[in-house]
This record gives C-alpha cells, sequence and structure tokens, in this order.
C-alpha cells in the first residue's frame, strides 16, 4: 500500500464501539482482562458472560501487549484486548508502549486475517493520557502500519464524545495534510 492510500483506510466515527459492524473491536482493558470501567466495562457488558470466562484463561495481559477472543454477542467477530499505559506525566515510556498497544493489535488483526477494525481512544480516559497526544500516536501508528499491510482493508477509530471526535478529525487532517 502506497503511503497516500493510507487516507483510505482509516475513518473516524462518533458513537458506541460495541455497535461497530467490524470483523474486530479493541478493547481498552486492564491488565487482568476481566472488565472494569468505560469502553472495558461496556465491551464486557455487550459480549456477555462468555467473554469474561474466556478472558480468565487468558492469564492477563501485560501494558503494550494484546490478546484476542471471539466477540461473542457483539457484532463483531473478535475483540482484541490490550493494555494501555497510565499517564505518568511522559516520562515512563508510556508514548512507546501506547503504540505498542496499536502496533500489537493490528499486528493480531493480520495474523486472524481481520480486515476490518475499530479501536476507541485507548489511555485517554481514567488512565489520563492527553488526548492529543494519544491520537497523534494512535494515528501516526496505524498509518505506518497500514503502509506496510494489505490485509486490513479499514480502522476505525471510534470517538465516544464530541472532544475525542473533534480531536482525532482534527490530527487526521494535520497528518494527511487536508480535512474529511
Amino acid at each position: 500500500m502506497r503511503a497516500s492510500d493510507s487516507l483510505e483506510h482509516i475513518l473516524v466515527v462518533q458513537g458506541d464501539i460495541t455497535r461497530q459492524d467490524v470483523d474486530a473491536i479493541v478493547n481498552a482493558a486492564n491488565e487482568s482482562l476481566l472488565g472494569g470501567s468505560g469502553v472495558d466495562g461496556a465491551i464486557h457488558q455487550a459480549a456477555g458472560p462468555e467473554l469474561l470466562a474466556e478472558c480468565r484463561r487468558l492469564g492477563g495481559c501485560s501494558t503494550g501487549q494484546a490478546k484476542i477472543t471471539q466477540g461473542y454477542n457483539l457484532p463483531a467477530q473478535w475483540v482484541i484486548h490490550t493494555v494501555g499505559p497510565v499517564w505518568r506525566g511522559g516520562q515512563h515510556h508510556e508514548d512507546e508502549r501506547l503504540a505498542s498497544c496499536y502496533q500489537s493489535s493490528l499486528t493480531l488483526a493480520v495474523e486472524y486475517k481481520i480486515r476490518t477494525l475499530a479501536f476507541p481512544a485507548i489511555s485517554t480516559g481514567v488512565y489520563g493520557f492527553p488526548l492529543e497526544r494519544a491520537t497523534r500516536i494512535a494515528i501516526a501508528t496505524v498509518n505506518v502500519f497500514l503502509d506496510q499491510s494489505s490485509v486490513i482493508e479499514q480502522v476505525r477509530f471510534v470517538c465516544f464524545g464530541d472532544e475525542a471526535y473533534e480531536g482525532y478529525q482534527s490530527v487526521l487532517a494535520d497528518t494527511f495534510g487536508n480535512s474529511r
């Protein structure tokens, strides 16, 4: 895929990630993978108790890594669980760990031949990562990955609120030199 093609494969939408009609959604999970608040809690609730049962068998997940489960009651066939870093001022490799969340998730997507994938704004909720900084890392990491892989046809960034949606749209326009 040529660099100019990446924009055609990246979409920013506002809505509920649990309702996305994609092959896989990404869960901004905690290290236990046993559910929590925010996106994690919503995904576990929408998927049903089978998701929790499968997550128990995975033995947790380290920050920056990703693991995959079935989607159960979700429209998506798969859930890729990744653990984002807690923001501690930016001096504890938070940027690299956040980029690793996206890279690890995308690598699993390719391994499972997932063609459409939806990400939330990883680490920007209770983990406190600054939204604009996290958005720039997310879009840059996905853009580089898409330039090197032809398996994934579409990556959606699903924003829950207006602030995240507008922030993602702005960074996307800055990255590609135009507005959408």
